[in-house]
């Protein structure tokens, strides 16, 4: 088990780099200036990475300004030189086919009312996404409510959805605001096979305590120093495990690695299809290591026009978390973000 990281080394180091869920959540250390324009088809050619939040999926930040303040004096500024209220709306997404699927889903449903896109999705985690909203490089994202609240204020405590989402607009930078929730919830999970579980007798996360010093944990390198990750089942669980492998955010490497036994426990996201298709096991948070993490749209305010916002929450009003799984399912299959994202918005009516 423990030979898993000196196994994959050079390769793991790089992709993790470029693969990680719902994002990372971290503020970033460093400019954004080399952020890239993807497309959703580098996501989809993967055929198997789904990511938060999740932390949702993977979710999770610490602002590098220390405060909500700080950031929001920083971030005004920005969108004061980046985005004005005219041209494109420019629609952009994390690097995981969750987040491109509902970058695809924004972008179907503004194109169907008229209302001129930019597609610059598959741009990274939130190191590289969030400087570039803040910069005015794009200006709509999807977002995770949970890990956005703690990327702006890192002394929120609440982790219910209600809370969570009323705690936001404070939270946000001048210039920023959300639209309405949907109640589609993708979060950051522990999750062990069937045969593991069934070893160790494992039904939550509290039940690692005991045993997880002889096992490997996996998943993106960011969640080994968040609160929302290691720090926090440590501090929360007394879960510590013994070796931690950098792979990716709920994505192939991740899933592959736990699939093959080469961890015990990996980061995979609650909208991961593969995990009813394999039988793997999800365990319990009941003290809210991961809190909600509802899915809902983050925008440069100056872009959202009445239509915009209308548009919005109508895709919000339909988006559940059944939904989503039946179209990551979908995209797993070997369909396209962009295809299953326009045949859901035509087939709800938003289209």
């Amino acid at each position: 088990m423990k030979q898993r990281s000196k196994l994959f080394g050079a390769v793991v180091a790089v992709a993790a780099m470029a693969l990680t869920a719902c994002g990372s959540s971290e503020a970033p250390a460093a400019s954004s200036a080399a952020v890239p324009a993807g497309t959703s088809s580098a996501a989809a050619a993967t055929g198997s990475a789904v990511a938060s939040s999740a932390d949702g999926s993977s979710s999770e930040g610490s602002a590098a300004a220390g405060s909500s303040s700080a950031a929001s004096s920083a971030a005004g500024s920005s969108a004061a030189g980046g985005a004005s209220s005219g041209g494109p709306i420019k629609i952009g997404s994390a690097n995981f086919p969750e987040s491109v699927l509902l970058g695809e889903i924004y972008a179907s449903a503004l194109e169907a009312k008229g209302i001129t896109v930019e597609r610059k999705l598959n741009l990274g985690n939130r190191e590289l996404y969030m400087p570039a909203l803040l910069d005015g490089s794009i200006d709509l994202l999807p977002e995770y409510s949970g890990v956005l609240l703690d990327y702006f204020d890192k002394a929120a405590t609440v982790v219910s959805s209600e809370e969570i989402y009323a705690a936001l607009p404070a939270a946000l930078p001048a210039g920023y605001v959300v639209l309405d929730q949907s109640t589609a919830e993708d979060k950051d999970a522990v999750v062990v096979t069937a045969a593991t579980a069934a070893k160790y007798n494992l039904k939550s996360i509290a039940d690692l305590a005991a045993v997880a010093g002889d096992l490997v944990f996996g998943g993106p390198p960011e969640i080994e120093s968040r609160k929302s990750g290691l720090v926090g089942l440590k501090d929360v669980y007394g879960v510590e495990f013994g070796t931690f492998s950098a792979l990716d955010a709920g994505g192939p490497l991740t899933k592959g690695a736990l699939e093959n036994n080469q961890i015990d426990a990996g980061d995979v996201f609650t909208t991961d299809p593969d995990i009813a298709s394999k039988g793997w096991v999800v365990l319990e948070d009941p003290k809210f290591v991961f809190a909600a993490q509802n899915i809902l749209p983050l925008a440069n305010k100056n872009k959202v026009t009445p239509e915009v916002e209308k548009t919005l929450n109508a895709v919000s009003g339909k988006l559940t978390t059944d939904v989503l799984i039946q179209l990551l399912t979908k995209v797993y299959a070997g369909t396209s973000e962009a295809d299953a994202a326009k045949a859901w918005v035509t087939e709800v009516g938003l289209g």
